[in-house]
C-alpha cells in the first residue's frame, strides 16, 4: 500500500505540472529514459516525499515505463484488437522483481486458452486466475468476465493435490453461493406476500425509525422486503467473515434497491448503510482495485444520511432523541474515505479524516466497566452498547435510557398483537358472511384494515364473477372506458376496474383513486365465494402454498441468522475499526504529510 501511495503522490505531481514521462526529453525515440531529466525530477521530488532520490528515481522509471508500455498497448489494441494483460506470477517464477510480465492476447478467447499458454510459458502445471479478487472461469471468455487491455491479473500456482481440492471447493462454494442467493429470495418472497392473516406463521411489515408499520404501495413493499432480506443475510455473513458470499448478497440488495427509486431511498438509511457495507467488504477482500466504485458509494452513502439524518443531524434527533447510535455509521464512513485517500495518495486528506475517526472512536468505544455495571442490573451487551452511546458515555442517564427503549419496545409489540387479533377477528367475520379466508385476508389487506372497504372490494368482486356467469365474459362498456380514461386513468386498469365493480363507472372511479390508479394482481385475483350465491357459506380452503410447511422451515432457516433487533446494523464492537485505524497510523506516521 505504500508503494501505491508514494507512486500516486508522484503521478498527481506529474500531472500538476503536465509533465509527460512518455515523450522527450524523459524518453527517446527509442523509448529509453532521458537520464539526465530522470534524474533532475527525482532530486526535485525527493525532498517532497521525504524518501531517499534512488527510490524516487525507481519510482519515477517504473510509471514512465508504465506509461510507455501503456501507450504501445492502446496502439496495438485499437489496430489489431490485440490486448497487453499484466501477469503477477508467483515469486518464484519472477527474473526480475522490478520487470512487468506482460501477455498479449484477444478478449474473446477462454480463459482456458489463456491458462494454457501461462502454463506452457512459465512452466507452471496448475494455475488459476485472479481478477479484483475473482477467480475467473475457464469456460468462459476473457471479456465476459471483466478482462480489459492493461487489466492485471494474479497467477496462483496451486499442487496437484490442491488442485482437485480447490476445484471440489470452488464447484462447492459456488454452488452454496447459488443456493444461499436462492433460498434467500425464495424466503424474502415468501416473507413479502404474507399479510398477518396466518397467527402461527412470521411476516414482515417495513416500519419508519420509530419501529411504526410504514404504508406503502403493496408492489414497493415486495421490492423493498427482497432487497433488505438480501441486505440482512449479507450483514449476517459479514459477521462471520465470509465476505466473499456476503459481497454477493449485497451487491443483490443493491440491485434490488435500484429498482424500488430515489424518492424512497432518499427518506431512509438502509440504502446508504449498504453502500458502507459494500465497500467494507472491498477492503476486507483487498480489492483495492474497486477504488472508483468505492468512492462513488461512499458519496452516495454520505449524501443520503445527510439527507435523512439533517446536516447537524436534527431530523435524526427529532426523531429519536439522541444520534450517538448512528455516530459509528460516520466513523466507519471516514474511515474507509481515509483509506481511499491514502491509496490516491492524498495524505492531507487521508488524516484529516483519520483524525474525526479517532475523536468518534473515542467516544463511542465502550468503557468495559460501564458496561459490565450496566450488564450486572441485567441489560444485554447490545443494550449497554447502544445504551452508553445514545447517552453520551453517561451511566446513568443510559441505564434510563434502556429501560425507556424496553418499554417502546413492548408498547408497540402490544400494539402489533391487537392489530393482528382484530385482524382476525376480521377475517372470521368475513368468512361468516360466505368469503374464503383467503379472500378475506387480501381483501382486507387490499383496504388497510378497514372491514367495509374490504366487504366491498369482496362485494364487487362477487359481482364481475357473476356477469361473467352470465355470459358477458367480462366485456365492459367501451363508453365507461372512455369516461375513465378522459379522467387520467389507463386503458388496461381502467377496463380492470369496470370488471371488478361490474360495470359501475363511480365504483370504478372510487376503486382506482383509492388505489392511485394501480390494480396490484392481489386486488385482481379476489375471488367470490366459490358457489353462485353470495350468501351462501364457502368450505375453508387448504393453507395456500406460501404457507406450506417446506415453505415455513424455509423462512424459518433463513431468519435464523438474521437478527430480530432494529438497531443491529448499529451494534459496531468496533473491533475491526480499531485494527484498520491502527494500520492507517502506522502509514500516515512514515513521514509528514505532504499534498503531493
Amino acid at each position: 500500500m505504500a508503494e501505491q501511495n508514494m507512486e500516486a503522490k508522484l503521478k498527481n505531481q506529474l500531472k500538476q505540472e503536465k509533465i509527460q514521462l512518455w515523450n522527450p526529453p524523459y524518453t527517446d525515440d527509442n523509448n529509453q529514459p532521458g537520464q539526465q531529466h530522470m534524474q533532475e525530477l527525482a532530486e526535485r521530488y525527493a525532498p517532497l516525499l521525504c524518501l531517499p532520490v534512488q527510490e524516487v528515481g525507481g519510482a519515477l522509471e517504473a510509471i514512465r515505463m508504465q506509461a510507455v508500455n501503456r501507450g504501445k498497448g492502446n496502439k496495438m489494441f485499437r489496430e489489431t484488437n490485440v490486448a497487453t494483460l499484466e501477469l503477477l506470477l508467483p515469486r518464484h517464477c519472477r527474473k526480475d522483481p522490478k520487470t512487468k510480465n506482460r501477455l498479449k492476447t484477444r478478449l474473446d478467447v477462454l480463459v482456458q486458452e489463456v491458462v494454457d499458454r501461462i502454463g506452457e510459458e512459465y512452466g507452471l502445471k496448475y494455475i488459476k486466475l485472479i481478477l479484483n479478487g475473482k477467480t475467473l472461469c475457464v469456460d468462459q471468455n476473457l471479456d465476459q468476465q471483466g478482462v480489459k487491455n492493461h487489466s492485471k491479473m494474479m497467477v496462483l500456482k496451486v499442487s496437484d493435490a490442491e488442485w482437485k481440492q480447490l476445484n471440489e471447493e470452488e464447484e462447492e462454494k459456488k454452488k452454496n453461493q447459488n443456493e444461499s442467493i436462492q433460498r434467500t429470495q425464495k424466503c424474502f418472497q415468501i416473507l413479502s406476500e404474507r399479510d398477518g392473516s396466518e397467527d402461527t406463521v412470521p411476516f414482515l411489515e417495513i416500519g419508519d425509525q420509530s419501529g411504526n408499520p410504514l404504508k406503502i404501495p403493496h408492489k414497493l413493499k415486495k421490492a423493498l422486503i427482497l432487497a433488505m432480506g438480501f441486505h440482512e443475510k449479507g450483514r449476517s455473513l459479514m459477521k462471520k467473515k465470509q465476505f466473499d458470499n456476503a459481497l454477493c448478497h449485497l451487491l443483490q440488495a443493491d440491485q434490488l434497491f435500484s429498482k424500488v427509486g430515489s424518492t424512497l431511498l432518499s427518506s431512509v438509511d438502509n440504502f446508504a448503510v449498504l453502500q458502507l457495507d459494500i465497500v467494507w467488504c472491498y477492503q476486507a477482500l483487498e480489492a483495492l482495485s474497486c477504488l472508483d466504485d468505492g468512492k462513488s458509494r461512499l458519496q452516495r452513502a454520505e449524501d443520503c444520511f445527510l439527507q435523512c439524518y439533517g446536516e447537524q443531524k436534527q431530523r435524526l434527533l427529532m426523531i429519536k432523541g439522541n444520534t450517538g447510535r448512528e455516530e459509528v455509521l460516520f466513523l466507519r464512513l471516514y474511515l474507509l474515505q481515509s483509506l481511499l485517500s491514502y491509496i490516491e495518495g492524498n495524505d492531507d486528506q487521508a488524516q484529516r479524516q483519520l483524525s474525526k475517526v479517532e475523536s468518534l472512536y473515542s467516544r463511542l468505544c465502550p468503557d468495559s466497566e460501564k458496561m459490565a455495571q450496566l450488564m450486572a442490573l441485567g441489560f444485554t451487551e447490545r443494550e449497554a452498547r447502544l445504551g452508553l452511546r445514545a447517552c453520551q458515555g453517561d451511566l446513568q442517564e443510559a441505564a434510563i435510557h434502556i429501560c425507556n427503549q424496553r418499554q417502546e419496545r413492548e408498547e408497540l409489540k402490544q400494539r402489533e398483537r391487537q392489530k393482528r387479533s382484530k385482524r382476525m377477528e376480521d377475517i372470521s367475520t368475513l368468512t361468516e358472511m360466505g368469503y374464503s379466508r383467503r379472500d378475506a385476508a387480501r381483501a382486507l389487506h387490499l383496504a388497510d384494515g378497514d372491514m367495509n372497504k374490504a366487504y366491498e372490494i369482496l362485494q364487487d368482486s362477487t359481482q364481475v364473477a357473476q356477469a361473467t356467469n352470465n355470459n358477458t365474459e367480462g366485456v365492459v362498456d367501451p363508453e365507461k372506458v372512455e369516461q375513465l380514461l378522459y379522467l387520467g386513468f389507463e386503458r388496461g386498469v381502467s377496463e380492470a376496474a369496470l370488471r371488478l365493480t361490474g360495470g359501475d363507472v363511480q365504483s370504478a372511479t372510487q376503486l382506482l383513486l383509492d388505489n392511485q390508479g394501480v390494480l396490484s394482481p392481489e386486488l385482481l385475483s379476489v375471488s367470490p365465494p366459490s358457489t353462485s350465491s353470495s350468501s351462501s357459506p364457502s368450505s375453508e380452503e387448504p393453507s395456500t402454498s406460501s404457507n406450506s410447511t417446506a415453505d415455513n422451515e424455509l423462512v424459518n432457516e433463513v431468519l435464523e441468522d438474521i437478527s430480530r433487533h432494529e438497531e443491529d446494523y448499529l451494534d459496531l464492537t468496533l473491533e475491526e475499526e480499531s485494527e484498520l485505524i491502527a494500520t492507517m497510523k502506522s502509514y500516515l506516521s512514515r513521514g509528514p504529510s505532504h499534498a503531493v
